[in-house]
């Protein structure tokens, strides 16, 4: 999670694009400063059911028992999406990942109105994939 700015950082730049072009450019950008996936990740055990593009989410407790996620994908817009949802959880335990409802965020951002239906369902699959590897590590 690389250089991902923090989650009032992302409303305020999100907040000055002018219109819906401009945000989803800036989406994009931020799929770029998303950590690589580590080696072997890439694999059928990390695909997010639901998703209409290949997304790959990787949850893991570091050294210093930090939560660390990892994901990629085959569409730069999923891929921005992706980094959007792990600076939501960035910086948080186990329990609060599991406790957070990102909702009240997409919402501020109005971002699931201006999403297709399969790219707002692949978000929600993507935010239950990742409570459930939270729940998993507890």
């Amino acid at each position: 999670m690389l250089n991902l700015p923090d989650k009032n950082k992302l409303l305020h730049n999100f907040s000055r694009c002018r219109n819906w072009e401009e945000k989803y450019l800036y989406i994009i950008e931020l799929g770029g400063y998303l950590s690589p996936l580590p080696t072997g990740m890439r694999t059928q055990k990390y695909l997010i059911p639901g998703c209409q593009s290949l997304v790959w989410i990787v949850m893991v407790i570091d050294i210093n028992g930090d939560v660390q996620l990892y994901g990629d994908s085959d569409a730069s817009i999923v891929k921005g999406l992706i980094a959007m949802v792990f600076i939501l959880y960035q910086g948080l335990t186990l329990a609060k990942i599991t406790e957070l409802d990102v909702h009240t965020f997409f919402d501020k951002m109005e971002l699931t109105q201006h999403l297709t239906p399969s790219r707002s369902h692949g978000l929600e699959a993507m935010v239950r994939v990742i409570h459930s590897q939270a729940f998993a590590l507890l």
